[in-house]
């Protein structure tokens, strides 16, 4: 059966899956006796799995020519094309929605993005369990596609290792088609990471249990934690029961939207290096120690004036700025309860600029996370580095062996060649938002929200929180197409149009 799963085209494929996601809302809402949005879930998914039925049967016999560069189209046109079949469960669950609001929340949570255009009061339980499913699931094809996708067209991120031109495969690549052609390729790493992936999340959601959250609430911060989405149902995080115990779990289990070196059972070529030594886990450790000890300074100055300063309060703001920080770093998007708590006794403020700018770092490579990534700022300060080394010491040799210097020098040049495409997305999406009508600073916030997909930052990142429910309908379009170009990335678009960049 996997066999002939592996033959049909992966859009196909997809989308059969998300009919099958829908069966999960429906069985929840069985078991809460709510029987109108279980028949609404369940006939969805009927439609979507006939649909996937006859789709199959039609394309049984396709057979595309460069495999390689067809799964990288399919999985373009799976963020054009799924968001509206997964909306159709939740367009039949709210008959009031507009398409364009039901697309604009598929395509956030697909996108593992988060952003919701709906008050969460006024969606049922079963609802919220749909939008953490398919950010959950889009956060699984994130990583399916980072190993099996990405990496052989040398996009993703590993273009900073291998230093080759992004969209053409490794040395050797078309020997190793010969024997592992791409559809097993991708079966072999779906097989490889969805049971890891999956315990992960329900270790999660057994510890967020445990410390005293409910089920439903439990199992929707462990999928938003392990896809990135930051997806909350009825109740906030900031909000939830199982309180500072919760923020820790959630807490060590970001680090696995920080090092893809972190999931258990993934066999990776670095991987005879301690962990403590991964460059991007020690970059986001730097990271978050200089933005917590900055910011706590800052409150501890304007409190210190005053003399009100309190030891509870100091220890509540440490911990609310390091899990923020890092929360927002991984583009997650949770806010601890303690984050606003620093702000109202200092009176200074909260610092959405800061969150703004860890947002576009971004997480670790291979992973969940969005933003620039980890990896390719550790390149640029590598590069700027040994720029200085030079500057004192025109004739010497760069140490750290061969790997070090591809990634000083072409892995350098290709980081900053997606810094800038990463810049000017951000100034065409301002540009688009500025014509729509959205004034200038709450259109940066928002261009950035959705190109880092962190949906939360309209929240926190503005001096004053911005509501999606009141975005016009271009304007939702503008930052739909902009969270599909931010989960893609540059790169991996102008690799699959430009002509000149075709693998061997």
């Amino acid at each position: 059966m996997l066999t002939r799963l592996a033959e049909l085209p992966l859009l196909v494929v997809l989308l059969g899956f998300s009919g099958l996601m829908a069966l999960v809302p429906a069985l929840f809402a069985v078991g809460a006796n709510d029987h109108e949005h279980a028949r609404n879930f369940l006939y969805s998914a009927l439609i979507l799995l006939v649909i996937t039925v006859m789709l199959g049967i039609a394309t049984a016999a396709y057979s595309p020519r460069d495999p390689a560069r067809s799964h990288l189209g399919a999985l373009v046109m799976a963020y054009a094309v799924l968001p509206f079949a997964m909306a159709l469960p939740l367009a039949e669950a709210l008959p009031d929605t507009t398409l364009v609001n039901a697309w604009f929340e598929m395509v956030s949570s697909f996108t593992t993005t988060g952003a919701s255009v709906y008050q969460p009061d006024r969606l049922a339980d079963s609802i919220h369990l749909w939008r953490a499913t398919v950010g959950w699931f889009g956060g699984f094809l994130t990583l399916l596609a980072a190993y099996a996708i990405l990496a052989p067209l040398n996009l993703g991120g590993t273009e900073v290792i291998s230093g080759r031109v992004p969209g053409r495969g490794a040395v050797g690549t078309a020997q190793v088609t010969r024997t592992a052609d791409p559809a097993q390729r991708l079966t072999r790493f779906a097989l490889t990471l969805f049971p890891v992936y999956t315990a992960l999340t329900v270790l999660l959601w057994g510890v967020l249990m445990i410390l005293g959250e409910t089920g439903i609430s439990a199992l929707i911060h462990a999928m938003g934690t392990l896809s990135t989405s930051g997806i909350s149902g009825q109740q906030a995080f900031q909000a939830s029961q199982a309180g500072i115990p919760g923020e820790v779990a959630v807490f060590l289990f970001l680090i696995f939207a920080i090092t893809r070196r972190a999931l258990p059972g993934i066999r990776l070529a670095d991987n005879r290096r301690p962990l403590l030594q991964d460059h991007e886990l020690r970059h986001a450790a730097f990271l978050l120690v200089s933005v917590t000890t900055l910011l706590f300074l800052r409150h501890w100055y304007a409190e210190d004036r005053v003399g009100l300063l309190s030891e509870a309060d100091a220890i509540g703001s440490i911990w609310g700025i390091l899990f923020t920080a890092a929360s927002f770093l991984t583009t997650t998007g949770y806010v601890s309860s303690d984050w606003q708590a620093a702000a109202d006794w200092s009176g200074v403020g909260s610092s959405g600029l800061v969150l703004l700018g860890l947002a576009m770092i971004g997480g670790g490579t291979a992973t969940t996370a969005g933003g620039v990534k980890l990896l390719r700022v550790h390149a640029l300060l590598r590069h700027g580095e040994r720029e200085l080394e030079k500057i004192i010491h025109p004739n010497s040799i760069g140490r750290g062996g061969a790997e070090a210097r591809r990634m000083r020098r072409e892995g350098a040049q290709l980081a900053w060649v997606f810094f800038m495409l990463f810049a000017i997305s951000i100034a065409i999406v301002m540009a688009a938002l500025l014509l729509a009508g959205v004034d200038f600073e709450p259109a940066m916030v928002l261009a950035i929200a959705s190109l880092t997909t962190t949906g939360q930052l309209a929240e926190v990142g503005a001096p004053q929180p911005i509501a999606y429910a009141i975005l016009s309908d271009p304007v939702k379009l503008i930052l739909g197409v902009a969270m599909v170009v931010g989960r893609l990335e540059t790169l991996a678009l102008l690799a699959l149009i430009l002509p000149g960049n075709r693998g061997r």
